[in-house]
């Protein structure tokens, strides 16, 4: 199946800015899941210096600089995405998660102790024996890995509420567990700082969800979360939705939280006060109409 994502960002600043050095993880990454057909990225007014590079997770990340005063800036991304359809994982047969922890602590394979560095700390994900306890409900003494992290997510569906209104990108992950509401960045983050907190990798995911009536953050840039499982691989879960992520989920960008993979960001010199307006649409490719973004 073909997607296509258009995203677009649209900064209206109240004052002329000057100079602006933006960085944007936009462009869909490579997986065994997806393959990128097509991608343009048009700014306006039209940057003076445009870098792209491979970030340290190996996301596609573009820098460019703006240094002709402005007081809008645009930035749309279009992309076609070829989706693979896979049968969900048998999560019964993965391995107790307990064993998947020592195997972790143990780093006697290269996975695992490439895996190991997502089961720190990290800016916006802090761990502590409060995930620990709310996990503890689903990770029971020898439960499969997979089994277990299906109910957990399960859980922060029905548990949590999606507010846009109740958080920020700044909102501490304690304060989502206290109040119960945010939005997906927010339970992606607490359903990675119980995994963690347990001593299991977990990753932070950015992408696009398919625009339709039942899909929860498909508005906006929409995140969630991947579990290690040795010998198997990372497994996808969105608990803002109750699935394991498939072909309706386009990955752009992985890191350890969302400051390593925030989809635009920057500084600017000048502009005064700013309004920012984000829009996204994810729809199937029609046969013949693909086309790049004019």
């Amino acid at each position: 199946m073909l997607l296509r994502a258009t995203h677009t960002t649209t900064y209206l600043y109240s004052e002329p800015v000057s100079i602006c050095h933006t960085e944007v993880h936009l462009a869909p990454r490579l997986s065994e899941r997806q393959r990128l057909v097509e991608h343009e990225l048009v700014i306006r007014p039209e940057p003076a210096t445009l870098d792209e590079r491979l970030d340290y997770f190996g996301n596609p990340v573009t820098f460019f600089c703006l240094s002709e005063p402005h007081e809008t800036l645009t930035i749309t991304s279009q992309s076609i995405v070829e989706m693979a359809g896979e049968a969900p994982p048998l999560a019964g047969i993965s391995p107790p998660w307990q064993e998947v922890c020592d195997q972790i602590r143990r780093r006697d394979t290269l996975d695992a102790l490439e895996a190991s560095e997502f089961t720190f700390e990290s800016p916006l994900i802090q761990l502590g024996p409060e995930f620990a306890a709310y996990a503890a409900k689903s990770f029971t003494s020898g439960r499969p890995l997979l089994e277990a992290s299906l109910e957990l997510s399960h859980r922060i569906f029905t548990e949590f509420e999606y507010d846009p209104r109740a958080t920020t990108v700044t909102t501490p992950v304690r304060e989502v567990l206290k109040t119960k509401h945010g939005v997906c960045q927010d339970f992606a983050h607490f359903f990675i700082a119980c995994l963690r907190s347990l001593g299991l990798p977990a990753r932070y995911v950015s992408g696009y969800l398919r625009s339709g009536p039942n899909s929860i953050g498909a508005e906006a840039s929409h995140a969630w979360a991947a579990v290690f499982c040795p010998g198997c691989g990372w497994f996808d879960f969105d608990p803002t939705n109750d699935v394991m992520p498939g072909s309706g989920h386009v990955t752009v960008a992985w890191g350890r939280d969302y400051s390593d993979v925030t989809p635009v960001k920057g500084v600017a010199l000048g502009g005064g006060e700013q309004l920012i307006n984000v829009a996204v649409e994810v729809v199937p490719v029609t046969a013949g109409a693909s086309g790049a973004a004019s």
